[in-house]
């Protein structure tokens, strides 16, 4: 695969659930190995945040993308500060 082809590349967690596109790729100048890549996390149509991924992290490339740990959806980020404030008003 070039990296052109792996650039925009759906990205997957362990689950399946779609987490982004790789934005751009981080390699090691002495031997060339990727050691991280960096996804775009798709927000809603007028934002988007970043997220780096460690190349460890990556199970397989191909069609997708498919990383070997889970990302937590948005809604379930937004979900657990909610219950965390309810905590701490308890």
């Amino acid at each position: 695969m070039k990296i052109r082809e792996f650039l925009g590349s759906t990205v997957l967690d362990k689950n399946a659930y779609e987490v982004g596109k790789v934005d751009d790729i981080d390699f090691n100048p002495d031997d060339g190995k990727i050691e991280k890549i960096t996804l775009t996390l798709q927000k809603n149509i007028f934002s988007k945040d970043e997220l780096e991924i460690d190349f460890d992290d990556v199970a397989t490339i191909g069609a997708y993308v498919i990383l070997n740990k889970e990302i937590p959806k948005e809604e379930d980020k937004v979900e657990a500060t909610i219950e965390i404030e309810e905590d701490e008003e308890e």
